[in-house]
């Protein structure tokens, strides 16, 4: 499975690489580090999921939900932020986003929310 991961910051990347990497699926995986850079990679690579965070510079998270929508309406997208951002969950599930998960990572909560959203 092909997995777009989209965070401003390269340790996030890497640590949810690193969870994803220590399951029993095989993934692999295209890096964004903003919105506007998401777009793009979901365009050329065609990602099965996409992984994004909310606040990055350039563009935000839900901002590019919502262009990556507009390009795949079956486009498979988990949102992500730190914690005090639940609030954030509405828009994000409205923008398109099919599941939320809080920073800091439970790897267990990570690999539920992909299986939930990979049998829609």
């Amino acid at each position: 499975m092909k997995v777009l991961l989209v965070d401003d910051a390269v340790f996030i990347r890497m640590s949810l690489k690193k969870i994803l990497q220590d399951s029993k699926h095989d993934f692999t995986f295209v890096e964004a580090s903003s919105g506007l850079e998401a777009i793009d990679k979901y365009k050329a690579y065609k990602p099965d999921l996409v992984i994004m965070d909310i606040t990055m510079p350039e563009m935000d998270g839900i901002t590019a939900v919502q262009k990556i929508k507009e390009v795949d309406a079956n486009a498979k997208i988990i949102m992500c932020s730190s914690m005090g951002y639940q609030e954030k969950v509405v828009d994000a599930v409205t923008a398109g986003a099919l599941d939320f998960i809080v920073k800091p990572y439970d790897p267990v909560k990570i690999m539920a929310s992909i299986e939930k959203v990979m049998q829609l």
